[in-house]
């Protein structure tokens, strides 16, 4: 699922996680950030969220196009491990 928001912030994340979460149990897995320039917590807690959605069907949520601000708050918040996240140039 390509995801067109510039940002990932509280102002936007309760849509995303809904229609991402409605692509996982469609079976879209796989998660284009590259559009995304701005995050904040709250996309840490929009991974989390779909991440959870993907394991009630027994998958994991891969990330691409990763911007570096989301990569840093993954690391700081301990969660890179768990989310499947890469940067831009992959």
């Amino acid at each position: 699922m390509k995801i067109e928001a510039s940002e990932l912030t509280n102002a936007n994340v309760v849509p995303l996680a809904d229609s991402g979460v409605a692509a996982i149990h469609a079976g879209d897995v796989t998660f284009d950030l590259s559009a995304v320039k701005a995050v904040d917590s709250a996309a840490i807690a929009l991974l989390l969220t779909w991440q959870r959605a993907a394991q009630t069907i027994g998958k994991r949520i891969v990330m691409k196009g990763c911007p570096p601000g989301l990569m840093s708050l993954a690391k700081l918040y301990g969660v890179d491990e768990l989310l499947a996240v890469h940067p831009h140039d992959t």
